[in-house]
């Protein structure tokens, strides 16, 4: 993104954490293509969230909730928020009789039309959602996704098709080029076909869903409800974020501690017990893949402990970050635990962790 300057007149990306879980219930219990998804519950109004519940043959539930990384209250644990929310009661009448087999969790990209990217730079695409193109309304992005890799590749072979491709020995040459080297095919017309797809329409006609929650969860649901349903995205005008979701967070003298009901085993979990469901198994002596920026090594302690109370202790979906009482400030960093949700690489207060690709197996199911 940097290097190509790909975000240029665009909105910063907005991502939410979403955690999930697979129960298997009574056969009796399953309903096959039962969907439910609620909203706010039991978060506060100005957290933007929700949740989805699936039956699925022969007897499993699949449900998950989702926080919005753009919440102020350096308090928030979303894993916790979901745990309390599997108590309400119905959802909670899904689960009786029933036993959690699967955890994991994931970031997805929220920002929508207004922080899709650049598509193209030399020698590549975005593709996906590595380029946001996720429905929020619908929190669905596979369509658009599968759509985007179709309209690529009859880009990329219609440029390698026609005459003015490079030749076979040039296209050698750059494979074998330095990593830093910027050769290589632009296939822009990948960006012009997805401008001019169903997909661009779609995503444009939902751009303001999201963004007009920041007014509270009210407004919030009377505007999306008016543009979905009246205005259907024809609206003149676009709501524009400006902010990082790692920007958003307040300090903790703001707010006071969120004190959260203890798991009771059954419906609720502790965090480690649901973590060893997850399937995540490090192998190896290899090197921690979760890594403090060069020059930040101060912020863990005089930022984000001392300033905004280690909110990477709550927000971490896995338990990979603590501070220890007894070490003063001084962070923990258990990359053993990592299901590679990456978003401590989001949340973090100025960023300062740097997710790398792990150099052995291992990692949770996302």
């Amino acid at each position: 993104m940097a290097r190509f300057g790909l975000r240029e007149g665009k909105d910063p990306q907005t991502y939410g954490l979403g955690l999930k879980e697979v129960w298997r219930v009574p056969a009796d219990k399953c309903k096959p293509g039962f969907i439910q998804h609620t909203f706010g519950w039991p978060m506060k109004p100005d957290v933007y969230g929700g949740s989805f519940l699936y039956h699925m043959a022969p007897d499993l539930v699949l449900l998950g909730f989702v926080v919005g990384l753009d919440y102020a209250n350096p308090y928030l644990s979303p894993y916790q928020e979901f745990q309390r929310w599997k108590h309400h009661p119905v959802v909670a009448r899904h689960l009786e009789g029933g036993e959690c087999i699967q955890y994991g969790a994931r970031c997805i990209n929220e920002g929508g039309f207004q922080s899709v990217p650049k598509l193209t730079f030399p020698g590549g695409a975005l593709i996906g959602c590595s380029a946001g193109f996720l429905n929020v309304p619908k929190i669905k992005g596979t369509h658009t996704a599968m759509k985007s890799g179709i309209v690529a590749a009859e880009a990329v072979y219609a440029a390698l098709a026609s005459e003015g491709a490079p030749a076979p020995e040039v296209a050698a040459k750059h494979a074998t080029e330095p990593a830093d080297s910027r050769a290589g095919l632009e296939v822009t017309k990948y960006q012009r076909d997805m401008e001019g797809s169903w997909v661009w329409e779609e995503l444009k006609s939902v751009r303001n869903y999201h963004p007009a929650f920041k007014a509270g969860l009210l407004p919030g649901v009377m505007y999306s409800g008016a543009s979905a349903f009246l205005l259907k995205g024809r609206e003149p005008w676009t709501f524009h974020n400006t902010v990082k979701d790692c920007d958003k967070t307040k300090p903790a003298a703001e707010f006071e501690p969120i004190a959260y009901p203890k798991p009771d085993g059954v419906l609720s979990f502790d965090l480690l017990s649901n973590l060893s469901r997850s399937g995540t198994n490090h192998e190896g002596d290899q090197p921690p893949h979760l890594r403090i920026k060069p020059g930040m090594e101060s912020v863990p302690t005089e930022v984000s402990y001392k300033v905004y109370a280690g909110p990477e202790g709550r927000f971490c979906p896995a338990k990979v970050y603590e501070y220890p009482e007894e070490a003063g400030g001084k962070l923990t960093i258990n990359a053993q635990n990592c299901v590679h949700c990456k978003c401590c690489s989001i949340k973090t207060p100025k960023e300062y962790i740097k997710w790398t690709v792990p150099e052995a197996g291992g990692g949770g199911p996302a």
